[in-house]
């Protein structure tokens, strides 16, 4: 007579919030852990924001007229920030497409876990690495004249991980229907390239052609953008003639938009293309 070895029991984790919040930990943790063991990713990524402040900052500066002394290298220093956080929650976003061409996706989405907890933890995931990132970047402050102020550094780091979060939606949100690495990222560039340099991350928001300003207007990473610049500028010791250039804020009419207000429009867009990525993997195979 034959005999079988005792199938061992399977615990399925119960589901509820208990189960939502651990699979959003996981994922998070996974995020943390890639971005952890790629330092030449870090090191990259660090490249393009420092070419930015120390090559062009410097070359346009020797052509562009300073206001009170302020130089064109601090001036784009925030959109430097703005920049190293910006491709980094991408690359972030894009490891969904790596995942799915390598198999590792469909283990993720056939495992006992809300896809949406998914979606959640990948985007808390690369808001947190963004935000690292970040952190290098605005290590350098003092080399572009700005200072450490401990506040200042809060609120910014504030500010980077709400872009960050928002952009890693963006990303999540395209992943779910691009198939190939290759696609994802000539897609990206395609759409972030142009919301980048219309955002006034390179240029003043003040005086520009009517057709540039309705376009900084309707840029939704304009306003992601614009805090960041009007806090260094807040704790910079210049004038009010430099403020009204370089940082004068965004304007709808003569309505000069709140800070506050500005946050909130950047957190509904990350909340919104969020929804999109959850609505999406909950119909993806």
């Amino acid at each position: 007579m034959t005999t079988y070895a005792p199938v061992p029991p399977v615990a399925v984790p119960a589901g509820g919030m208990g189960s939502f919040y651990r699979g959003v930990r996981v994922v998070w943790q996974r995020e943390l852990l890639r971005f952890w063991n790629d330092r030449l990713r870090i090191f990259t990524v660090l490249v393009q924001p420092l070419l930015f402040v120390f090559v062009l900052g410097n070359g346009l500066g020797s052509i562009t007229r300073s206001v009170s002394g302020v130089s064109y290298k601090t001036f784009v220093y925030p959109g430097a920030l703005a920049m190293s956080v910006l491709f980094t929650a991408v690359f972030s976003a894009g490891s969904i497409v790596w995942d799915r061409e390598f198999g590792f996706l469909r283990e993720m989405l056939v495992a006992p876990v809300s896809r949406l907890a998914i979606v959640v933890g990948k985007c808390l995931g690369g808001a947190t690495t963004a935000t690292a990132q970040g952190i290098l970047v605005l290590a350098l402050a003092g080399l572009v004249g700005i200072p450490y102020s401990p506040v200042m550094i809060l609120i910014l780091l504030g500010e980077l991980a709400l872009l960050a979060f928002t952009v890693t939606a963006f990303g999540v949100m395209i992943s779910a229907r691009v198939r190939t690495f290759q696609g994802f990222m000539g897609l990206t560039q395609m759409l972030l390239m142009p919301l980048f340099f219309t955002s006034g991350a390179m240029f003043p928001l003040s005086g520009l052609p009517g057709w540039l300003h309705v376009v900084t207007r309707l840029n939704p990473l304009t306003y992601a953008v614009d805090p960041i610049r009007r806090v260094v500028f807040h704790y910079l010791d210049v004038g009010a003639a430099a403020r009204a250039v370089y940082a004068p804020g965004v304007t709808w009419g003569g309505y000069h938009v709140p800070i506050w207000l500005e946050l909130v429009i950047v957190a509904a867009s990350g909340l919104a293309m969020l929804g999109v990525a959850g609505l999406e993997f909950r119909d993806s195979e």
